[in-house]
């Protein structure tokens, strides 16, 4: 075999060889379909199912339901939807937590509020009046004595002044005499006792004499007053209208005093003064209330006390009144409530009292 010469000169570089240019090219084999897993199967399967429910649905808005298919579809309305499907929550719509759904009857009593006040007369303390009760002395009470011709004179008078308040809407009656002792007490606490027996009623007898109060030592209720005769507090509103008032039956109240005070016509000028006596009046729903006051022509206790009034009921002692004291009395009280009447104490005939409407 002939090796070449190391003389030959080598080929040229540049042209392609023959097994370079006629390189073999690899065939593309055709692609077939790939096979879906059992995973897409299934999507797609749940797919065409929900499609399916969804015209289902829509039929059946136009077209009447068996009892079995209704039932159904709400089971399937119930349904929760997934977390995708879900519509994001509006922000104005107000969360589940802020709506108030406390139940009708807990809104009722909320829209209520405040509650209503306990009634007074299942709260006051009981006390026993001495004069009603026949094995005790004798007061200046007629209440118990119903034969005698004084109770008789009381019962008229509570009959003539009830026709006169009821005919106006009147309520609050203030018991006074021109000078001091009229009676002014006696007549204030024997009117309350005729007062109490009026069925389906209720009356309240206030003892407004600061200066000299006397209805306590009336009714033989000294004791009891000690424990509940503070009118001075009661009037600055410092004790309860429960804590003051007292019983003396099922139809009559009593506010009683132990204490004197000289500057009462500064309390009774007070506004707060006013309120609490609108508030005893209202809460206690009584028909009549009675103020037992001081004299009208001895100081200004009246004057200071009239706006709280509806009329005035005026007693004069048939042993010192004179006509002049009656005439001071009626001008003074003109233009501010109504005089009606005038009761005769220690009359000197046989009419134990005259009144005037």
């Amino acid at each position: 075999m002939n090796r070449p010469s190391a003389d030959r000169a080598p080929a040229d570089q540049s042209k392609p060889s023959v097994k370079e240019a006629s390189a073999p090219v690899t065939p593309v084999r055709p692609t077939r379909p790939s096979r879906p897993s059992p995973a897409e199967v299934e999507t797609d399967v749940h797919a065409e199912t929900r499609e399916s429910l969804t015209a289902r649905r829509s039929a059946r808005r136009f077209q009447p339901a068996d009892d079995d298919t209704s039932v159904a579809a709400s089971r399937v309305a119930r349904q929760p939807a997934s977390r995708e499907s879900r519509p994001e929550q509006d922000a104005s719509v107000t969360p589940a937590a802020q709506i108030d759904i406390a139940p009708p009857s807990q809104r009722e009593a909320n829209a209520s509020l405040p509650a209503a006040l306990p009634d007074p007369w299942h709260i006051m303390r009981h006390v026993e009046v001495t004069g009603l009760n026949e094995r005790r002395s004798r007061l200046p009470l007629v209440d118990f004595f119903r034969s005698s011709p004084t109770a008789r004179a009381f019962d008229l008078l509570r009959t003539r002044m009830l026709h006169s308040l009821r005919a106006h809407g009147w309520k609050r009656v203030a018991v006074c005499g021109p000078t001091p002792g009229c009676g002014a007490s006696f007549t204030a606490a024997n009117l309350a006792l005729s007062l109490a027996r009026v069925p389906n009623s209720r009356t309240v007898l206030m003892d407004m004499n600061l200066r000299n109060p006397g209805i306590a030592r009336s009714l033989g209720l000294e004791r009891s007053a000690l424990y509940n005769g503070d009118m001075l507090g009661f009037l600055r509103g410092e004790i309860r209208l429960e804590e003051h008032l007292v019983a003396a039956s099922d139809r009559l109240a009593l506010g009683l005093n132990t204490s004197t005070f000289h500057n009462a016509a500064e309390v009774l000028h007070e506004t707060r003064c006013a309120s609490i006596i609108d508030d005893l009046v209202e809460r206690t729903r009584a028909d009549v209330v009675l103020f037992d006051l001081p004299p009208v022509l001895h100081n200004d206790d009246v004057a200071a006390f009239l706006p709280q009034v509806d009329g005035v009921l005026l007693v004069s002692d048939g042993s010192q009144t004179t006509a002049r004291h009656l005439k001071a009395c009626e001008k003074m009280l003109a233009g501010h409530t109504q005089l009606l009447g005038v009761v005769l104490n220690r009359a000197r005939n046989e009419d134990e009292f005259s009144g005037g409407a």
